[in-house]
């Protein structure tokens, strides 16, 4: 039952690897359908937003770590509806006010949410520091890079002006979407997981795994951005 509670962990990992560990990255061919399309298409940025979410593995992996002790729904919906809060801010403002930030840096930022979610959940803080920092107002704030990491991107790719703001919304709502899917997935292996006697057990284990995936991901970047600018 290990493996299982391990699964997701694993896979963003494996996915990080064989891939440019950039998570936030458009398909080429999505890519070109942005860039050549114009006026409101509802529907297609809808399905975009949805895929965004459920292939980005920073996501998948930083909601991982805020659901990973969070047994009652009351509080899991709490704490996504912070990330989505800020992720949808930040996302929709920084495209439509042309605002992007260079996506090695916040790329870099993102992994480092995980791997803070990971050591949070692993209680270094409170041993290390003598407390524990403000769980919701860090979700809501890394909710903010995460956002300035989809509208990057976006950015990069000069969406058409004409049609814009209905296109973001119908993207957003995607990512919301997309969102509620892949915590359904989580929730579903989370909780058969913690019904074993494993749980407790594996569960500082997982939380490592977790933390070395952002610190993968943060490496990435950071060389990322040094040989760019070399």
């Amino acid at each position: 039952m290990m493996r299982i509670g391990v699964l997701l962990v694993l896979t963003a990992i494996a996915a990080l690897v064989a891939g440019d560990a950039n998570a936030h990255a458009v398909a080429e061919g999505d890519k070109g359908y942005i860039q050549e399309i114009t006026g409101v298409h509802l529907v297609p940025f809808l399905y975009l937003g949805a895929k965004h979410m459920v292939t980005g593995y920073d996501h998948i992996l930083f909601l991982l770590g805020v659901i990973f002790f969070l047994y009652r729904m009351k509080d899991i919906g709490i704490y996504v509806s912070l990330f989505a809060i800020g992720h949808s801010s930040t996302m929709l403002m920084g495209v439509y006010f042309d605002f992007g930030i260079n996506s090695y840096i916040i790329d870099a930022i993102i992994g480092l949410s995980v791997v803070y979610k990971a050591l949070d959940n692993m209680g270094a803080y409170q041993r290390w520091f003598g407390f524990q920092p403000n769980t919701k107002a860090a979700t809501l704030i890394f909710g903010f890079f995460h956002g300035f990491g989809l509208a990057s991107k976006i950015i990069d790719y000069e969406i058409s002006p004409d049609g814009l703001l209905p296109n973001l919304l119908a993207f957003n709502v995607g990512v919301e979407v997309g969102q509620l899917l892949a915590l359904g997935a989580i929730l579903i292996i989370m909780g058969y997981w913690r019904r074993t006697a494993s749980f407790l057990k594996h569960a500082y284990t997982a939380n490592v795994v977790m933390m070395a995936a952002g610190f993968m991901l943060a490496g990435y970047q950071i060389v990322g951005y040094f040989a760019s600018t070399s």
